[in-house]
C-alpha cells in the first residue's frame, strides 16, 4: 500500500504558537481490569518530552460514555494537545468516535477516503467476502466520525487515521504498534516547539543510598529552583540511585552534572547509558 499523505494544514492553535502543555486519556475497560497493560502513555511521555511538551496528566477511564465526555471536555479546556487511546474498533464497546462526538456537539458522518482505504487494504483477505453485511456495517463503524473533525491522513501504508477535534484533541487507537506509528508519523502535524525551547536531560548514577544523598539534593533543587531546573531521585534494587537534571539550558546543566557527580561519588551516564537505562524502565 502507499496511500497519499494529507497536506499538513493551518497552525490549530493560531499563527506563533506552539504545543506547551499535553495530556493523555486511555480509555478502555481492559486497561482498568488489568486485562490489557497500557503502554501507549509511555509512549506518549517520551514522544513529549523528545519533542520539549510537559505532559502534565495521564489519565484512564472506563468505556463509559459519560466518563469520556466529562475527561475530553475538561482536558481540551486545559491542555494545548491532548491524546486519546483506544475504543475506535468495531465492537459494542467502541464507543470512543460516537462519544467524542456527543461531547462536542456533532453529528457522525462516514469518512468515505478512510473507507476506500480500509477496503483496499483489506481486499485481498479472504475473510472479507465471507462477512455478512451486518459484519460489513461493524467494520464501518471504524470510519464513522464526528463530523467537524479532521482527518489527518498520517500514514502511507496505513488506513488508519488520526482524527483531531477542537483542535487539540487527536484520536488514537489502541493497538500499541499502531499508535506509535501514527504519533511518530503525525509530527509534521503538530505546531511543536523550536529545539531550544526543549529540554536537556542528564543522568547521574551514584552508589550512595537515598538517605545519604537527600540532603544534598534537596539543597541543590532549592538552589536551581529559579533556574526552572528539575532534580529528581530513584533508586536502585541494589544500593545507589540515578539522579535526573532536566532543564532548558543545556550548559548549565552539565555543570551541575559535574557537581552531582563529584559530591555523590558519582559518574555521568553517556547519552547510550541513558537510553539502555530508560528502556530498561519501559519493560
Amino acid at each position: 500500500m502507499n496511500f497519499p499523505i494529507s497536506p499538513i494544514p493551518k497552525n490549530p492553535l493560531g499563527e506563533g504558537r506552539y504545543i506547551k502543555t499535553a495530556a493523555a486519556l486511555i480509555i478502555g475497560d481492559e486497561i482498568l481490569n488489568g486485562n490489557t497493560l497500557d503502554r501507549n502513555s509511555n509512549y506518549f511521555a517520551r514522544f513529549c518530552f523528545e519533542n520539549g511538551i510537559e505532559l502534565q496528566k495521564i489519565e484512564v477511564i472506563a468505556d463509559d460514555e459519560l466518563e469520556i465526555i466529562e475527561a475530553s471536555r475538561r482536558m481540551v479546556q486545559k491542555y494545548d494537545f491532548v491524546i486519546t487511546s483506544g475504543g475506535i474498533g468495531p465492537t459494542h464497546d467502541d464507543i470512543t468516535y460516537a462519544s467524542l462526538a456527543k461531547s462536542f456537539g456533532q453529528e457522525l458522518k462516514y469518512h468515505d477516503e478512510t473507507i476506500m482505504r480500509m477496503e483496499e487494504s483489506s481486499r485481498h483477505r479472504t475473510w472479507i467476502t465471507q462477512q455478512s453485511e451486518e459484519q460489513r456495517t461493524a467494520r464501518r463503524r471504524m470510519a464513522l466520525f464526528p463530523e467537524a473533525g479532521e482527518v489527518l491522513l498520517v500514514a502511507s501504508d496505513i488506513w488508519v487515521p488520526v482524527v483531531r477535534l477542537e483542535g487539540k484533541l487527536c484520536i488514537f487507537p489502541g493497538i500499541p504498534s499502531l499508535f506509535q506509528k501514527l504519533l511518530d508519523n503525525l509530527k509534521p502535524f503538530l505546531p511543536l516547539p523550536t529545539e531550544d525551547a526543549r529540554p536537556f536531560r542528564l543522568q547521574v548514577f551514584t552508589p550512595l543510598p537515598e538517605s545519604s544523598i537527600a540532603p544534598f539534593l534537596t539543597a541543590l533543587q532549592n538552589r536551581v529552583k529559579p533556574e526552572n531546573i528539575r532534580i529528581g531521585s530513584y533508586p536502585l534494587l541494589q544500593p545507589g540511585a540515578h539522579i535526573a537534571l532536566i532543564g532548558l539550558d543545556r550548559e548549565r546543566v552539565k555543570e551541575l552534572g559535574l557537581e552531582v557527580e563529584k559530591e555523590l561519588q558519582g559518574r555521568i551516564l553517556s547519552a547510550e547509558e541513558t537510553e539502555a537505562m530508560i528502556k530498561v524502565k519501559r519493560q
